[in-house]
């Protein structure tokens, strides 16, 4: 299965189980693999053939910015939802949301977690 990848959406929202961290936010770093069959557009060489990743950048940023979630995977379910219902072409999603400054008491790069859906699960 052929894949688009956007990797490493910045942005500053308001996430977290604490309410420090829904009052200060933070940033969080996302990166999507949409899984999908890429030959139409490979030969018509049409964007409605495909997937826009700019319009799916701007989803992930609406997302997480106009929204305040306590979990990581809820954020990341809302995403992978929405991505897969504007576009039916996309058979498979998988999103890593990572927090690079959890509030934990210790020496890390970041925590994150990892979601795949299937269009018919």
């Amino acid at each position: 299965m052929d894949n688009i990848m956007i990797n490493g959406i910045r942005v500053f929202a308001y996430h977290g189980v604490l309410e420090e961290e829904q009052k200060l936010g933070q940033e969080f770093i996302i990166d999507i693999k949409m899984f999908l069959d890429l030959r139409k557009a490979g030969i018509s060489d049409s964007i409605s053939d495909t997937v826009d990743y700019s319009k799916v950048y701007k989803i992930v940023s609406d997302i997480c910015i106009s929204n305040k979630y306590k979990l990581l995977e809820c954020l990341s379910n809302k995403i992978a939802d929405r991505v897969l219902k504007e576009y039916i072409n996309v058979d498979r999603i998988k999103i890593i949301v990572k927090k690079p400054n959890p509030p934990i008491n210790g020496i890390l790069d970041f925590v994150a977690i990892e979601i795949e859906r299937k269009r018919y699960e």
